[in-house]
């Protein structure tokens, strides 16, 4: 099996809904942090409207910035787009990978978008072709896949017809999000072994949050269920400022440390991650959620055994 492909969302997920905004100069620090680190995918900022996320304020200054920094790293760039406009602004300022998402709860689809589930579909999937069309990487994804803060059972039928709507449009990088927190690791892997089942080819991304504690749990169902990508959070920070009980993600260390434990991902830098996490957590003058970053990290199991 391939490793597991880490996805940093911090800077995007974890930040959109802090209310101290982070100066563009230390995002770019932390950023080159983290693509020293060896991580696979960071997402760098969605591309929302200043005034409704003022935190991604300056997500085109980041990726121009960056653009001149990457120098050899292989890390992928990712940004999250909303709208046609979200895209027109990501392929002008050099975006690499674009994630966009239909919500599988109506409630939550016109909380985060004004549009409901159906409208939310036939529009991402033709940006989506637009910027593949662009020679970018896409991801799609099924935000509340797992329920919704509002509305509670998102049933995995309507969960579904999004995937299969996907499939039949020729996407098949496809992220399920547990925006609410709700899942369960049974369901996850349901889900995946499910999806799997429509494509064996598709390319599976879990984006887990923690809100009711089972949020490792469900990232390694995700993996044993045949997930390729795994989608984190620097600390375990962030949440959807536009779900009913936004909580944050795992954290990217915790997952980390977890499979160097067990001999995996000896790439990636877990003193680097570690600092970064340490180093936010300063910056917003509070704990995190994650764990690894306040204890330090153990040996991995293979010099253990050396």
């Amino acid at each position: 099996m391939s490793p597991i492909l880490i996805h940093e969302v911090g800077p995007r997920d974890g930040l959109q809904a802090e209310k101290q905004v982070v100066p563009t100069d230390i995002k770019l620090e932390w950023l080159g942090r983290l693509m020293d680190a060896g991580l696979d995918i960071i997402q760098v900022g969605s591309f929302m409207h200043p005034e409704k996320v003022p935190q991604m304020a300056d997500t085109d200054e980041l990726f121009r910035c960056l653009a001149t920094q990457k120098r050899n790293s292989s890390v992928i760039l990712s940004g999250l787009v909303l709208n046609e406009k979200g895209l027109e602004r990501g392929l002008a300022c050099g975006v690499e990978m674009f994630c966009m998402g239909v919500s599988a709860s109506e409630t939550h689809s016109r909380k985060n978008t004004g549009m409901s589930t159906e409208e939310a579909t036939r529009r991402i999937i033709a940006i989506a072709l637009e910027a593949k069309a662009a020679g970018k990487k896409v991801q799609v994804s099924v935000q509340s896949a797992f329920g919704c803060g509002f509305e509670g059972l998102v049933t995995e039928g309507r969960v579904m017809r999004i995937v299969e709507e996907y499939l039949a449009s020729g996407l098949n990088a496809i992220s399920l999000a547990d925006t609410a927190g709700h899942a369960y690791p049974a369901q996850v892997s349901g889900y995946i072994q499910r999806i799997l089942g429509m494509d064996p080819g598709v390319e599976i991304t879990a984006h887990i949050h923690n809100t009711y504690g089972l949020g490792m749990a469900n990232v390694y169902a995700a993996m044993d269920a045949g997930a390729t990508s795994i989608e984190t959070s620097f600390g375990g920070l962030g949440g959807c400022p536009f779900t009913k009980v936004a909580a944050g993600n795992v954290a990217t260390e915790d997952l980390v440390h977890g499979l160097q434990r067990g001999g995996e991902r000896s790439d990636t830098r877990l003193d680097g991650l570690i600092s970064v996490a340490r180093d936010v957590a300063t910056f917003f003058g509070r704990d995190l959620p994650g764990c690894v970053y306040k204890t330090g990290a153990l040996p991995a199991e293979s010099s253990e055994k050396g």
